[in-house]
């Protein structure tokens, strides 16, 4: 299959390009940014690099975007040129171009406040049926960009899937009390329990849901670690989280102690990736058991892939959460 990445420069661009090219796919890599893995250096916005690119394409998989960390250095303007327009271009140009398939990265963040419960209620149990309420403009495009999506697939009859992805950077975190609470490593570990998934999953799923795309037509997926946790449960994860996590795996706490980890108290929001496990068949390997066999292990918990493409950050030379121009 011939099979066109935007955002191959990016961590999860990087990623598909090498997998699906070791799958023994034509691949060709479009990013804004020159980069190993990027053979065609332009915009999303582009309508005419982006039509000559599509040529002879096969499926689509458009991970280019800007991210919530650009909010700090980007405009409101750019974020609409970029999300809105940067999508709606390759969908229109797949749809002339006669490609059989399309799969968009939108993200868990385009929930936005209704991942907020106020304080004293129960964690979100948060499944497709949840209403987004953007809180920012990064969110607020990618709802709309979700829209447009569906829209061109109803219009045109191109089948498309929009993968919700959740964490999948390697960065630290964009919130300085958690930055200053934790490991890096330990932050990620934990969020596996409910809003993270690895590098290696998350191209998975996009390889699994390219497969599946003509038989669904239009598909929107979270996409996260299999949380360990029930909806009886949402009570009892926003109070006590250590407690509960002990419950489900005993040997946790010894295997956090070791290393000097804790656990968060409470946690506000729990995703559930039902939906993408039953119609894309999609089975994440890289959970938080997962993690812990292999810290037990002596391993990194991370996959091999995560770990040799690492931090890019947000702007050309630049590895950190915050971007500047």
């Amino acid at each position: 299959m011939r099979i066109l990445v935007t955002g191959s420069a990016g961590h999860l661009g990087d990623g598909l390009v090498r997998e699906f090219r070791r799958d023994g796919h034509d691949v060709t890599g479009l990013d804004v940014l020159p980069s190993a893995t990027t053979d065609v250096v332009a915009s999303v916005t582009d309508r005419d690099a982006v039509r000559a690119a599509m040529s002879g394409i096969d499926a689509v998989v458009h991970s280019a975007t800007l991210h919530k960390p650009h909010i700090s250095s980007h405009s409101r303007a750019d974020f609409i040129d970029v999300n809105l327009t940067g999508t709606l271009v390759p969908l229109e140009e797949a749809v002339a171009a006669g490609v059989s398939r399309f799969v968009f990265l939108s993200s868990t963040s385009a929930f936005g406040r209704a991942l907020r419960p106020a304080l004293g209620e129960p964690a979100a149990w948060v499944t497709e049926q949840v209403v987004p309420i953007p809180r920012n403009i990064y969110g607020a495009t990618k709802v709309a960009a979700e829209d447009l999506c569906e829209l061109i697939a109803r219009d045109h009859g191109m089948p498309v899937v929009v993968l919700r992805a959740s964490r999948f950077f390697p960065e630290d975190d964009d919130e300085a009390d958690r930055r200053e609470g934790f490991h890096p490593l330990n932050l990620k570990v934990n969020e596996l329990l409910y809003r993270r998934v690895d590098l290696a999953d998350l191209v998975e799923v996009c390889r699994l849901a390219l497969e599946r795309a003509p038989a669904l037509g239009f598909g929107r997926y979270i996409v996260s670690a299999t949380t360990p946790f029930s909806q009886t449960e949402v009570v009892a994860v926003r109070r006590d989280l250590p407690a509960v996590v002990a419950r489900r795996y005993p040997h946790f706490p010894e295997i956090y102690a070791e290393r000097g980890w804790r656990m968060l108290d409470g946690i506000g929001r729990v995703y559930v990736n039902e939906a993408a496990r039953r119609d894309l068949g999609w089975e994440p390997r890289f959970t938080f058991g997962h993690a812990l066999e292999r810290l037990a292990a002596g391993q990194d918990p991370r996959s091999d892939l995560a770990l040799s493409i690492g931090a890019k950050g947000y702007h050309e030379g630049s590895h950190g959460v915050y971007t500047t121009r």
